[in-house]
């Protein structure tokens, strides 16, 4: 138990109120009697706001499940459906079209169409990692992944293997001929590149030269400064730039004859440093954490040493990127990504604050105000060495879970109050709208059009949208298995239906429109092959699990002009609202007992592999081996939807309590064995009343019982458990 300071009437943790006071404040003018004052505001306010918000969500939920309780064993009528979902007023009356209206928005939202980066910001050196994948070199990602076949005289092995590396330099000179092509012949060919009068020239061994197709691609160069010698070309392909390395000296410059030794991509354009999904946070302790770290990317001074190999490393955020300007003077890029955080939803509380009576605040109220409040740094550039985030002085904060027009007003409300709190201009604050929620995804309009003023950002997520779907239609029948999911009718017209809004809604160079993430981060082959769709599908940025990744993905973006894409989609017929109301169910399944089982060691295996990291060792975030031991790299949404999908299977009879223990039990096995070289792991077999297993236990059994489908409350209870016992 803390001890807590009493402030403004209410009760604020020693740990956090000394973050504010000692860390988080100096430097901005406000003293910590003003932010505790206007926050215990803030709660007052708002709080009976957000549980009555909560109680509409569940008022909701029970009419719907009454609705197909009273049609059991009837055909499923989708227009009668329909009509009762707006009569309850779960379905709102589209409006009038128009345009959000955000301003000073950075180019990296509006503009630049890229990879997206999600990371736990609790973990300091992912954290750094992420931020400082703005630029990744082409080589390592290529060289060092399956993107090349690891066999044969092109396996990796523990030397350098000048093998492989000539499929490396194949693999780049093909992105410069598509990204940016010469006039004549190939970057394959040339032997040097010199810079005269601003203009960029390819010299061949023939004694023939070249330029650039579109003399545009060539922005900038670095020259030593002594003897004048070419160190770097700056190229930009859709708005994306290539830095290519020139040092013929260096031992992959002397295996290209233009000397290039490396070729650094412009990778991960955004960062999201999540509070939510992918950290295990469940009190002030760990909140504390969470918030340091974001301070220090918001001032940008975090810092974090370990020992990689048999060396001490330091990592700090990389400095911005200087060059000479084609057209003379000087050209500065950010060296890093830009940065937005991820807030936790509406729905769950946190110790870190009580009101006068005791009871717990929410956690998103918190969230809000104080990595607003870290963010105040980057807004008023209090670090004098000026590794600065936001260059239009905004704050980007992602917000989830909300559920349909109403509770995105609040959150517009939340960040107004923090404004005047915090002293900051209306609407510098933005928004990013998580489209995760069935009630979202059907009103999804509706929610721009009330945030309209500072909207930036809207994605799709297959496993929350899925859980969320589950659990809405729980009573009407079973669901099919997840990988039938992927192709269902709804599905399909949710991911469109998302990029269509957006569009016609004037997100479009605004603000993102995001698709979700590819979970395998040791198949960049497969990725390269598959995550060209998104680009393809009008989404200007999709979540990648590793910086190398980031530099892959952003392949695809030379490759498809994203913002020609979206007028092309912004032509074709409207995703169907009547699609997305599909209901998922099977009415007569027809499965084997083999298929049966197979999901369910799917959905089980998965729920327990997370969940032993989750509760016993508060790991958000990790690539976790699948029943196959393939590594995929999961947060909280992987168990919302195994554990609705069973649970959904439970309630109408596909599978009974004892099969679904026993499963269980088989699948700890597994999992155990997974796990035998993590000595920081605990073995469930022989456990299985453990905190651990208990918890994955009533995710599945209680799934049916929890708000929505959610995972977080019975996951903050069994880790507060684990916690208590050291």
């Amino acid at each position: 138990m803390y001890h807590y300071i009493e402030v403004a009437g209410i009760k604020v943790a020693e740990p956090l109120y000394t973050l504010v006071r000692d860390e988080i404040l100096p430097g901005l003018g406000l003293t910590d009697g003003q932010v505790w004052q206007a926050f215990a505001q803030i709660v007052k306010d708002l709080t009976p706001k957000n549980e009555a918000l909560l109680a509409r969500r569940d008022e909701l939920q029970r009419q719907i499940d009454d609705w197909h309780r009273a049609r059991k064993g009837q055909l499923h009528d989708a227009a009668a459906y329909k009509q009762f979902l707006y009569d309850i007023g779960y379905l709102v009356e589209e409006g009038e079209d128009f345009t959000v209206t955000t301003q000073h928005v950075d180019p990296e939202i509006a503009r630049v169409a890229g990879p997206q980066l999600v990371v736990p910001v609790s973990n300091a050196r992912y954290a750094l990692n992420a931020a400082n994948a703005r630029w990744g070199s082409l080589y390592d990602a290529v060289y060092g992944t399956d993107v090349i076949p690891d066999e044969g005289n092109t396996a990796r092995g523990k030397e350098f293997n000048p093998h492989r590396f000539i499929h490396v330099l194949a693999y780049s000179h093909k992105l410069l001929d598509d990204a940016v092509p010469l006039t004549h012949g190939s970057h394959a060919n040339v032997i040097g590149y010199e810079v005269r009068d601003g203009e960029l020239y390819a010299l061949f061994d023939d004694g023939s030269e070249a330029q650039p197709q579109r003399p545009e691609c060539f922005t900038g160069y670095r020259e030593d400064p002594d003897t004048n010698k070419l160190l770097n070309i700056l190229l930009v392909n859709h708005h994306l730039h290539i830095d290519l390395e020139i040092n013929p000296d260096h031992y992959l410059g002397k295996l290209n004859a233009a000397g290039i030794s490396n070729i650094y991509l412009e990778s991960a354009i955004s960062t999201i440093q999540d509070c939510e999904d992918s950290v295990a946070v469940v009190d002030a302790d760990d909140k504390v954490g969470v918030y340091r770290n974001w301070l220090g990317l918001m001032k940008g001074d975090l810092q974090i040493s370990f020992k990689k190999g048999d060396k001490n490393v330091t990592r700090s955020l990389e400095p911005d990127r200087r060059y000479t300007a084609a057209n003379e003077g000087q050209l500065i890029l950010p060296g890093r990504s830009l940065m937005l955080v991820r807030n936790v939803g509406h729905l769950m509380k946190i110790d870190a604050v009580l009101t006068q009576s005791g009871g717990e605040v929410y956690e998103g109220l918190l969230d809000g105000m104080i990595t607003s409040l870290c963010a105040l740094h980057d807004v008023r550039k209090t670090n004098r060495n000026h590794i600065g985030n936001s260059r239009t002085g905004s704050i980007y904060i992602v917000k989830p879970k909300m559920h349909g027009p109403d509770e995105v007003a609040f959150t517009c409300e939340l960040f107004g109050r923090i404004e005047d709190a915090l002293g900051l201009e209306s609407n510098t604050i933005k928004l990013g709208i998580m489209d995760e929620e069935r009630r979202t995804t059907v009103n999804l309009k509706e929610c721009i059009r009330v945030a309209r003023d500072r909207v930036i950002f809207i994605n799709t997520g297959f496993l929350d949208r899925t859980g969320d779907e589950i659990h809405t239609s729980m009573e009407m029948g079973p669901v099919m298995r997840k990988d039938e999911m992927k192709s269902s009718t709804w599905l399909l017209a949710y991911e469109n239906w998302n990029v269509d809004i957006g569009i016609r809604c004037g997100l479009a160079g605004k603000g993102q429109i995001g698709k979700g993430m590819w979970t395998m981060p040791n198949e960049m082959r497969a990725m390269i092959d598959a995550k060209i769709a998104h680009p393809q599908a009008g989404a200007s940025c999709a979540w990648v699990p590793s910086p190398s990744a980031a530099v892959l993905h952003a392949l695809h973006y030379h490759r498809v002009r994203v913002s020609e894409r979206q007028k092309e989609i912004a032509d074709r017929e409207p995703a169907k609202l009547d699609d997305i109301l599909t209901i998922p169910v099977v009415e007569s399944p027809q499965w084997t007992e083999k298929e049966i089982h197979k999901e369910l060691e799917n959905n089980i295996h998965s729920l327990l592999g997370y969940v032993v990291r989750w509760i016993d060792q508060g790991i958000g975030c990790s690539t976790v081996p699948d029943i196959h031991s393939v590594g995929l790299m999961e947060d909280r949404a992987t168990l919302r939807i195994s554990s609705q999908l069973i649970a959904n299977w439970l309630y109408h009879g596909i599978v009974g309590n004892e099969q679904v223990i026993e499963c269980m039990r088989e699948m700890a096995a597994v999992v155990d064995e997974q796990n035998a070289g993590d000595p920081m792991y605990t073995p469930m077999v022989g456990n299985f009343d453990g905190i651990a297993f208990s918890a994955a236990r009533d995710l599945i059994f209680k799934g049916c019982e929890v708000p929505n489908g959610y995972t977080e409350p019975t996951l903050h209870e069994w880790r507060k458990v684990r916690k208590a016992q050291g």
